[in-house]
């Protein structure tokens, strides 16, 4: 173990040479360097105070998003479900097993806890106690008659503006 270095100590820990350095200080005076313009060179937008560059500004170019082609209608209230058949709940689970949103997300099944949704591919056989969002109808049948239980988990409202059920109640 004698190899000439001295053992790791936190307090010796510093920085590569030349990894930190200081701050660029403008307006000091022409022997600083950043005298007169202060490093924004002459005239121009970019030399004026107040300038902010917009997000997406290609400096007049025409921006990606305006250059590249959109095309159909993209619904922004469109509701996505994460979508898992019976064939997978077969194979994954035994019977008995409880089935909710934060175990198919442990088992790999789904890639978030999102809106889940169960469909009817494939056969069940086992007695599952599934919780989901939304069930197709065939699905909810082939679980019941497997001798499982079907629980519509409640879809967590954004912040914002109830639905119109709910202001019609108050």
């Amino acid at each position: 173990m004698a190899t000439g270095k001295r053992p790791m100590d936190l307090s010796t820990l510093q920085p590569p040479k030349g990894a930190r350095r200081n701050r660029k200080r403008v307006g000091r005076g022409e022997g600083a360097g950043t005298g007169v313009t202060a490093g924004r060179g002459h005239k121009g937008q970019q030399s004026r105070s107040g300038y902010s560059r917009k997000r997406g500004f290609e400096g007049g170019q025409m921006p990606i998003h305006r250059r590249l082609p959109k095309r159909g209608f993209h619904n922004p209230f469109r509701v996505a479900y994460e979508v898992v058949n019976l064939d997978t709940l077969e194979a994954r689970f035994e019977a008995g097993d409880e089935v909710t949103p934060d175990v198919l997300r442990e088992h790999g099944l789904i890639s978030r806890t999102a809106l889940v949704k169960v469909l009817a591919r494939g056969e069940l056989t086992k007695a599952l106690s599934v919780t989901a969002h939304r069930f197709s109808a065939k699905a909810g049948e082939r679980i019941a008659g497997a001798g499982g239980r079907t629980d519509v988990a409640p879809r967590v409202r954004p912040k914002g503006r109830p639905k119109a059920e709910e202001e019609a109640a108050e």
